[in-house]
């Protein structure tokens, strides 16, 4: 290995490093307190070092938002691979979003903090350019489906594009999110199992634009039964369990 190709790889493994400490600073203190000079100490190196990386705090958390961004694209992909109707496929995506905030239950939270203007625009153009291209492959994923079942016979589309569709399973899931990272919320709406009545919208939603076929058991029993089977045939059922 070459002197240029050894100095890339200690640069790539030294920002994981720093990404890693951020994240777990976060954990520990909270969004709002993480501080560069206290990443860099973690880490035992200036802050100087840490500005080679991340020109900004703001910039550093896209960079954590980035990562986590990776395995959501990753099991959207495990559902577009996944050899089954066109329904089940759609639901599935529901399916790896719950997933996914399971495992990153702050993920929303740093979301919805790096996306509002102030802190999207401090970030570098570099950064903001990398968070569109790792997060564009997501969407992809959901109009291909959507496209499919057009095809296929299953939807018939007459006054929405896939996209449009698309963007409304989109703002369904990501208002769930949302609403159960607000705490004491969907308390006061006696909303005890959020994530069930998420996947019941979803089934309503698709039933409403006739995707076939159409699904008369949306009890609880029915899509513990549904979520069950994508578990084992999509995504590993130590992840769905964990």
């Amino acid at each position: 290995m070459g002197t240029r190709e050894r100095r890339q790889r200690e640069f790539g493994e030294r920002e994981q490093q720093f990404l890693a400490a951020a994240r777990e600073l976060i954990a520990e203190s909270g969004l709002l307190s993480l501080q560069m000079s206290k990443v860099a100490e973690r880490c035992e190196y200036a802050v100087g070092t840490l500005y080679q990386h991340f020109t900004s705090k703001e910039d550093l958390l896209l960079g954590v938002l980035i990562e986590d961004v990776r395995e959501h694209t990753a099991l959207f992909q495990r559902v577009a691979d996944w050899q089954a109707p066109t329904r089940d496929r759609m639901f599935a995506i529901g399916v790896a979003d719950m997933i996914f905030v399971n495992r990153h239950p702050d993920f929303f939270r740093l979301s919805q903090y790096s996306l509002c203007e102030v802190v999207w625009k401090a970030a570098s153009a570099e950064r903001r350019q990398d968070f569109l291209d790792i997060t564009k492959p997501i969407g992809e994923v959901v109009v291909a489906i959507v496209e499919d079942a057009v095809a296929q016979g299953d939807l018939t589309l007459t006054h929405q594009t896939p996209q449009e569709l698309a963007a409304g399973m989109w703002a369904l899931c990501a208002g769930f999110h949302q609403l159960v990272h607000a705490e004491g919320v969907l308390d006061d709406f006696s909303v005890r199992a959020p994530y069930r009545a998420m996947s019941q919208h979803i089934q309503h939603l698709l039933n409403g634009v006739g995707w076939r076929p159409l699904q008369a058991d949306t009890s609880p029993a029915g899509l513990d039964v549904l979520i069950k089977r994508i578990c084992k045939e999509v995504f590993d059922e130590s992840i769905c369990a964990g």
